[in-house]
């Protein structure tokens, strides 16, 4: 019986939801509580179901479940309540992912670090991509595969127990005490895991972390066609042609970079960063057997570059993170040439991952200079020629800009770029993101691509759709952002010029460095530090609700390149995640878009400073 009312209840909640629940990919933060994510939703989602109350207004009202539709997002946490309701289990005890992989290699990790052993029981085959041994040889996973008829024949394990079940029948779920980890594997949806037991509690932060760093959750519109088959309801018609779409994404990426080597779309930009770190991995472990690996990143930068890079390196020994100092009087081009020249002389191998601009002080280093120390010959200690650098750029800031043409000035470096399709490749439409190399580095990206297929985060159909659809008219909706961005940041400097701008130069936009973001730090008082940093915090704050508060269009939320509006955000709190507290810039980031009220924005910037002075 309670089962027929939750699929009732789900029913009308399909028919009243917000359409922002599916179309949106960032939600707003002024109605989030990051420090409940997930559970603040869902504790107020089941009072209305108690209350029998699917009405819109009632959904509408509900607080952000999360504030970026990667880590999760209102559909899938109604899919996981749903599914741990009928499973008897806690309401966090249910993660969906797009992918069929991760939530496996999510136990995989944990387990290698409890040396802990792992067993993975599967009935007719496993999953297309699951390749057993590069995941023990590249990813330092170990686990045992076992075969069986049924579910019913799992014998007791001493280490934990992944059952795998690849179905159309995403809910025909059977727990039994021997099967720690139940995955529902659908071919098209994505996956459900399900942790079972008292014991396997512990695991539940961990599969969300990767979830939120290498992975993406099922997607909103693949969870309202997965709540659509749990209520018997008529589902979704499914994407048209999908090849001829991803052919189209990739004819516009060769147009819009200029290269024509093998490219990729993954998930999200961090399912594209992880394909290419794992790849990198791969191909360094075959090229350059022994050599150590240093993955050079800015300790400041996006937290989830910070923070994903971390956690490939502690899997291994043989791997680690050198911080590349770009901000506080730090040259990005002076730190990489200390940093290169002491990894000649250790003989390691180099990937470096930058941001162009660098978020969120939007720098651009001298690519000239750049060139010169990223081609320079470099010796190991012992004389012998270094291996040279692999230089990847996540270029999200400004897709537009061309480095892997064979004209570019980086054409004799091993260049790959990266991209988050949320931002500006398709207007904040999906979470998809794309990745290229140069031609210096085209032999790089086989590897790249077999990671992204074995981490089954490729691009859903939908996401290319979307993509195909937006991305012919992203380049001239760069340029009419940036317009909109230049006159705001100028009308700013005028009304409060003692306000400290970080944004490209006149300069550097002639080169096409023509972003439409740009952080403001807003002058402050107060006797000590800690004082004018309170104050400071203060006035982002007044800033952002009066910007909020009285211009429809303006969100406080995280992103970037959207279709309109302006995006309000601080960086140092969602979209620098799990970053260290010394290197937080708790300063105000505002994105701006073609189609913005202008004036509006001004007016109210002006009613701001009148207030503050």
């Amino acid at each position: 019986m309670e089962n027929n009312n939750i699929k009732a209840y789900l029913s009308d909640v399909l028919k009243n939801m917000p359409d922002d629940w599916v179309r949106l990919t960032t939600h707003r933060l002024d109605i989030y509580d990051e420090s409940k994510a997930k559970t603040q939703f869902i504790e107020q989602f089941e009072g209305l179901f108690n209350n029998k109350n699917a009405n819109k207004e009632s959904l509408a009202a509900l607080p952000t479940a999360f504030d970026y539709i990667r880590l999760g997002h209102p559909l899938s946490c109604v899919l996981e309540w749903a599914v741990a309701k009928f499973n008897n289990l806690p309401t966090d005890g249910v993660i969906s992912f797009a992918s069929s992989t991760m939530p496996i290699m999510a136990i995989l990790r944990k387990n290698l670090f409890a040396q802990k052993a792992t067993r993975i029981v599967y009935t007719d085959s496993l999953p297309q991509h699951l390749d057993a041994e590069r995941i023990k040889t590249v990813y330092g996973y170990n686990f045992e595969l076992q075969k069986v008829g049924s579910i019913n024949e799992v014998s007791a394990f001493q280490g934990s127990t992944i059952f795998l079940c690849q179905q159309e029948a995403l809910f025909d779920i059977s727990l039994t005490d021997e099967v720690d980890f139940f995955v529902s594997i659908h071919p098209h949806l994505g996956s459900l895991i399900l942790a079972n037991g008292e014991a396997n509690q512990e695991y539940i932060g961990e599969i969300q972390h990767v979830r939120r760093r290498e992975s993406i959750a099922m997607t909103p519109s693949n969870c309202q066609v997965a709540l659509q088959l749990l209520t018997e309801q008529q589902t979704e018609e499914s994407i048209a042609n999908p090849s001829e779409q991803k052919q189209a994404v990739l004819s516009c990426i060769k147009d819009i970079t200029g290269s024509n080597t093998k490219a990729i779309v993954g998930s999200s930009g961090l399912s594209v960063q992880y394909a290419l770190m794992m790849g990198l991995i791969d191909y360094s472990q075959t090229e350059y057997a022994g050599k150590a690996i240093k993955f050079v990143v800015p300790p400041n930068c996006y937290g989830g570059t910070n923070d994903q890079a971390r956690r490939v390196a502690a899997c291994s020994e043989n791997i680690e993170v050198v911080d590349l100092l770009v901000d506080s009087g730090n040259n990005m081009v002076d730190s990489l040439d200390s940093v290169l020249g002491k990894i000649a002389q250790e003989d390691a191998v180099a990937f470096i991952i930058v941001e162009i601009p660098t978020n969120p002080r939007v720098e651009v280093p001298d690519l000239e200079k750049l060139k010169q120390v990223l081609t320079e010959s470099r010796k190991t200690a012992n004389g012998e020629q270094a291996v040279d650098p692999v230089f990847i750029i996540d270029q999200t800031f400004c897709p537009n800009v061309s480095f892997l043409g064979e004209e570019d000035i980086l054409s004799e470096v091993r260049t790959i770029s990266y991209v988050s399709g949320s931002k500006f490749p398709s207007g904040g439409l999906c979470t998809a993101g794309y990745g290229l190399a140069n031609k210096r580095g085209a032999a790089l990206m086989d590897k790249i691509e077999e990671h992204l297929l074995l981490c089954d985060n490729e691009a859903t159909d939908l996401q290319l759709a979307l993509l195909a659809q937006q991305m012919p008219s992203m380049i001239q909706r760069i340029a009419d952002a940036y317009v909109n961005t230049r006159a705001f940041v100028n009308f700013i400097k005028e009304q409060l010029p003692e306000a400290k701008i970080n944004f490209v130069s006149e300069e550097l936009a002639q080169q096409s460095f023509t972003p439409s973001v740009f952080s403001l730090d807003l002058p402050t008082k107060g006797d000590t530090a800690e004082e004018r940093e309170t104050y400071k915090r203060g006035l982002n704050n007044k800033l952002i609700n009066m910007m909020i508060g009285q211009i429809a269009e303006s969100k406080y939320c995280v992103s970037y390149g959207q279709l309109k509006g302006v995006y309000w955000t601080i960086p140092a709190t969602s979209t620098q995640g799990t970053t260290k507290e010394e290197d937080k810039d708790y300063i105000a980031r505002v994105s701006c878009s073609p189609n913005m009220d202008l004036e509006k924005h001004q007016q109210v910037f002006r009613q701001f400073v009148e207030e503050i002075q």
